[in-house]
């Protein structure tokens, strides 16, 4: 229904961020994340995410689409609300968040509030499995992948850009001439992500 919220932050707290946009404040939920580079006064932009419940309306907003992205894979996980999505969010960047979940990383995870250890690893095995179901569809991208498990750890860092909204061809051109055999699974990502970022 709502793309994104271009406007002036008027009001924000905890959780929250109130924009005005031609005269009319939108409530937006948010992650500590998006409410550290907004300014009240300011102008701001929000993607954002409708979330319906029997007749109760919320609105999400973030501030870059791959929060966004992030949260929507979240709350897709089952036992896992808006509001733990966001303490995630709050606690991780979504290139965190991914790294956490491609390397297993339970403690991660649970550094958000209301997050346990079940949750965690709930979330780690169902984001984990749709990552690798990604990979199938995406080419190996990283140079020198010879060996089976080189194509592998390609392959899963390949996934994992993409889950942040990474396009293919971003992800190629970030991971070519890289030496996948001498670099560790997260190097890779970590790498990619820094060429991407300059």
């Amino acid at each position: 229904m709502f793309y994104y919220l271009n406007g002036t932050l008027v009001h924000a707290e905890p959780y929250l961020a109130v924009v005005d946009c031609g005269g009319v404040a939108y409530a937006c939920a948010t992650t500590s994340n998006t409410l550290a580079s907004a300014n009240v006064g300011k102008a701001i932009k929000l993607y954002t995410y409708l979330h319906v419940r029997e007749d109760i309306f919320d609105l999400y907003g973030f501030a870059t689409q791959a929060e966004l992205k992030s949260f929507k894979m979240l709350i897709a996980v089952s036992g896992v609300g808006p509001k733990a999505a966001l303490a995630i969010l709050s606690a991780a960047t979504p290139d965190a968040l991914t790294m956490a979940i491609i390397t297993g990383d339970e403690k991660m995870l649970t550094v958000a509030p209301g997050i346990g250890k079940k949750i965690a690893q709930r979330i780690i095995l169902e984001l984990k499995d749709k990552m690798s179901k990604e990979t199938q569809l995406l080419p190996v991208a990283a140079s020198g992948a010879a060996t089976g498990g080189t194509a592998s750890k390609a392959s899963e860092a390949a996934a994992a850009l993409a889950v942040l909204g990474y396009s293919q061809q971003e992800i190629s051109l970030a991971m070519k001439g890289l030496d996948a055999d001498a670099l560790s699974l997260e190097e890779i990502i970590r790498q990619s992500l820094k060429r991407m970022m300059k």
